[in-house]
């Protein structure tokens, strides 16, 4: 099958590991599309539809998405990036509109005969934000459960909540660091996870290689499945 991989950082894989080139390799009899862009919302998703998923002509396609539009919601200080850069207005996607969005999204792929799985985003980085990130991922749940859509929940698999620390919000300087890290190639991912107190991240949001290994072999048991 064709399948593309739809969704925000996490997919994309640029910063930190790549589940999607590890799910390359657990599952070599498929053919694997990598439609993840960095700081994307689901209203980013539903503009590109058509240009980065039905384009492919698919069989499939892997939604994963949800970090960002908690984050500009529940974080305040990083609504500029998200109105500068991924052209939201206000800077955040509420509950609701999230909620509405992914419905819509998820009809698109219904209306397009498309195989959809849907993958509930894991995030670590505070209490607050992790318990935000339920309930998005509790709304992408109930939008898919209206289509029929099997989810796999990434956040109750690969977050331990015994090891969640309280930390300060996340601000633009957060955002900022992301891109400056890249410019530099900056790779010394598992010595900050340690240090900064962090499972399968090394940041709260995005993976180390070995936790998009994990992340890989979650998801590839699931389509399988």
């Amino acid at each position: 099958m064709r399948i593309v991989l739809f969704g925000d950082s996490l997919t994309w894989g640029g910063y930190g590991g790549s589940y999607a080139a590890e799910l390359a390799r657990l599952m070599p009899e498929h053919t694997l599309i990598n439609a993840g862009e960095g700081g994307n919302t689901v209203l980013n998703l539903l503009r590109r539809f058509e240009r980065d998923v039905l384009s492919h002509n698919p069989d499939g396609v892997f939604i994963m998405v949800g970090g960002n539009d908690a984050i500009s919601f529940h974080q305040p200080a990083t609504r500029s990036y998200y109105t500068r850069v991924q052209k939201i207005d206000d800077g955040f996607v509420t509950p609701d509109q999230f909620e509405t969005a992914y419905r819509d999204l998820l009809t698109r792929c219904h209306l397009a005969h498309l195989l959809t799985w849907v993958g509930l985003e894991p995030i670590e980085y505070s209490p607050a934000l992790v318990a935000a990130m339920h309930d998005y991922n509790s709304r992408a749940a109930d939008a898919a459960r209206a289509l029929n859509v099997p989810t796999l929940d990434l956040l109750q698999a690969m977050v331990k909540p015994d090891a969640l620390r309280d930390r300060d919000p996340i601000t633009i300087d957060f955002i900022l660091t992301i891109g400056q890290r890249e410019k530099q190639g900056w790779t010394d991912y598992e010595r900050v996870r340690q240090r900064d107190g962090f499972t399968y991240t090394f940041d709260g949001v995005h993976v180390t290689p070995e936790g998009a290994i994990n992340m890989a072999q979650h998801i590839a048991a699931f389509i399988k499945h």
